[in-house]
């Protein structure tokens, strides 16, 4: 964004006339009588060509000390130096005084955008704009220069629209006037605003891309004609900017080098500031990271919008259409990011979806995104900034988020009004835990055989069914280091707690019933046990109460089995019904053999509470009654393998 605010300075010597220019500009008359110094004046925005309002600050050696001068000099956002067109002295104090005395007040490289002024151009026949366009070669923070004359008001208007433009759309940030080109950093932010604009990727600006950005940027269409003679330009001085009858991207920088050298700044300027840049050519803050409020207890999800641009940015950068991103596929669609949200070759294979080659799939690519904007919002916020969210939606990236009711209300409805949940996956070292959460990805699990897995992912994510509707499932993989470390917060809250111990290992299960004694048992998540290496041999475990018994003593589920040697996927499905359910336990009913109901109070001669689980059933039997059968998972005591 602009700034909102334009200050500017007048300096030079005694006599030269900068009061009598401030004067004549306010009153637009010649002042018969001129005060040593002017007082500061506002400038309303609306008189102003860009609309911003404008405070005029005048400078007199007689009023102020130097102290002073250092000061306004610091304040200001543009200087600008008058000088006397008649009088050769004053012309060489801009170098000899005024340019070092004004760099010398400047915080190191930040220097502060310089107009020179030559007043007084009614009382010669000649122009001193040559001399002064070798000040601007060895001082390139001379933006501009102006001759005028406040006797005649020639120029006079000029003069200030010069010194705001300086500040609005400086010159130095874009173009090197030594060279004849753009600076390094404008050509940067231009070729990501290019491939940005390439909807369909093929390195051209067609006539629909061109409208296109025409429209975001400046509210209107181009009209063939005009788009006609732009293209007969880039094409007369650039052999290679057309190609197809489309803009290439030498031809996209050579007309923003032309704006630029034709005194057009705003026009490059208006295109910087549409994709987020700042008077410092870098994606400000409050464009990559627009204000978001989440109540506590909330969590953010993509919205239908946001998965429709994730799916056509997918869609636009598979080039070869086989329904996955390659490792090359992958770094060019993040090539408009100054890096990768994550790592391809140890984050993507290990914490979503992808194909028999490690590739990203497009069901990955969502569930990854999802993943991140669950755990890190303002990471999914500031890339969708980066990859042009904002230019083809035309909103900011809020548009992509849907943030969820707050969990204590899904509490005390016992239904979950989100798609998105987390599961806490908890439990000592080699108990599996890792396995487990990979399993989740794999479409074969006996693939994850005897593998070491040398690396861990803390997050994984697919989707599961729930009574008939998609849902995306997290599990986080808690790290414990040692067995009396203590949980903290962050670690304990989500939707869904699995606590796993080793079936074969007696000295396993005491670590997870101390978890849900200290953390679980007066919550109100639901908590789910389970067993795994559910192919070896089961032992008796070393607590005063077995698995079976100690679910049972605090109405949880019977413990569940867990084999990498077993294809089905179930508990992942009745992990996400739990946590879509919460505290419902007649939405988890048919899990159980009826022999079980006893343990968690749900065998009753309370018809009320038979009429509320035979409702939910109903309901659930109308939503998702071809996936009934998966539920129906056999005795829960069985073992599986």
């Amino acid at each position: 964004a602009m700034r909102s605010n334009v200050r500017i300075l007048l300096v030079g010597d005694a006599g030269v006339g900068k009061t009598s220019l401030i004067l004549s500009l306010v009153s637009e008359e010649f002042p018969e009588e001129v005060p040593s110094k002017a007082e500061e004046i506002t400038i309303p925005g609306i008189v102003t060509p860009e609309q911003v309002p404008t405070n005029i600050v005048d400078y007199s050696a007689l009023e102020m000390t130097d102290e002073n001068l250092g000061e306004e000099i610091k304040k200001a956002n543009v200087v600008c130096i008058v000088y006397s067109v008649e009088d050769d002295n004053s012309l060489s104090r801009i170098t000899s005084h005024w340019l070092p005395l004004v760099r010398n007040y400047c915080n190191g490289d930040q220097r502060k955008p310089i107009v020179l002024v030559g007043n007084k151009s009614d009382l010669v026949e000649y122009s001193t704009i040559d001399n002064v366009l070798a000040i601007m070669e060895d001082f390139p923070e001379v933006e501009s220069c102006v001759e005028c004359s406040a006797k005649t008001l020639h120029n006079i208007s000029e003069m200030f629209y010069y010194a705001q433009k300086a500040v609005l759309h400086p010159t130095s940030p874009l173009y090197v006037m030594e060279e004849q080109d753009l600076t390094p950093q404008c050509k940067k932010a231009l070729v990501r605003i290019f491939k940005i604009c390439d909807i369909d990727g093929d390195n051209l600006l067609n006539d629909y891309e061109l409208n296109l950005f025409q429209r975001r940027c400046f509210n209107t269409p181009l009209q063939p004609q005009i788009l006609d003679e732009v293209k007969a330009v880039i094409s007369k001085n650039v052999p290679e900017g057309i190609c197809n009858d489309a803009v290439t991207l030498k031809g996209f920088l050579f007309l923003h080098c032309l704006f630029i050298q034709r005194g057009r700044n705003e026009t490059t300027w208006a295109v910087l500031r549409k994709f987020g840049y700042n008077e410092n050519l870098e994606i400000s803050k409050d464009y990559l990271h627009p204000f978001i409020k989440i109540p506590p207890g909330s969590s953010t999800e993509l919205s239908h919008r946001g998965h429709q641009f994730l799916t056509t940015l997918f869609e636009r950068y598979d080039r070869d259409c086989d329904g996955a991103l390659s490792p090359e596929e992958h770094r060019t669609l993040f090539s408009t990011c100054p890096t990768t949200p994550w790592s391809y070759s140890t984050d993507i294979r290990k914490s979503c979806p992808v194909n028999k080659n490690g590739w990203v799939t497009l069901h990955g690519w969502i569930c990854r995104w999802t993943l991140m904007t669950h755990v890190d919002l303002n990471k999914t916020l500031e890339y969708l900034g980066y990859l042009g969210f904002n230019v083809h939606e035309n909103e900011t990236q809020l548009a992509a988020i849907h943030v969820t009711r707050e969990r204590r209300i899904d509490l005390a409805k016992r239904q979950n009004s989100r798609s998105v949940y987390i599961c806490h996956v908890i439990g000592q070292k080699a108990t599996g835990k890792t396995a487990f959460c990979r399993a989740f990805l794999s479409d074969d699990m006996n693939s994850l055989l005897n593998k070491e897995f040398k690396t861990s992912v803390a997050y994984c994510i697919n989707t599961v069914q729930v009574y008939g509707q998609e849902k995306h499932l997290i599990l986080r993989d808690v790290n414990v280091n040692e067995v009396l470390d203590p949980l903290q917060p962050q670690e304990v809250n989500c939707d869904v707690a699995c606590l796993i111990y080793d079936r074969s290992n007696p000295k396993s299960f005491e670590y997870i019933a101390r978890i849900y004694i200290k953390y679980y048992a007066e919550s109100k998540i639901p908590v789910m046990v389970i067993g795994t290496k559910g192919d070896l041999e089961e032992k008796r475990q070393d607590y005063l109460l077995q698995p079976d018994e100690f679910c049972q003593k605090y109405k949880l589920m019977p413990p569940q089995v867990f084999s990498l040697k077993d294809k089905k996927k179930e508990l992942y499905t009745k992990l996400a019904t739990m946590a879509a359910f919460p505290r419902f336990q007649a939405a988890w009913i048919l899990f159980y053999k009826h022999r079980r109901l006893r343990q968690f109070s749900l065998m009753t001669d309370d018809s009320i509470v038979w009429w509320k689980v035979g409702l939910g059933l109903a309901a659930a039997t109308i939503v998702g009654f071809f996936i009934l059968k998966s539920f129906r998972s056999g005795p829960p005591n069985s073992r599986t393998r």
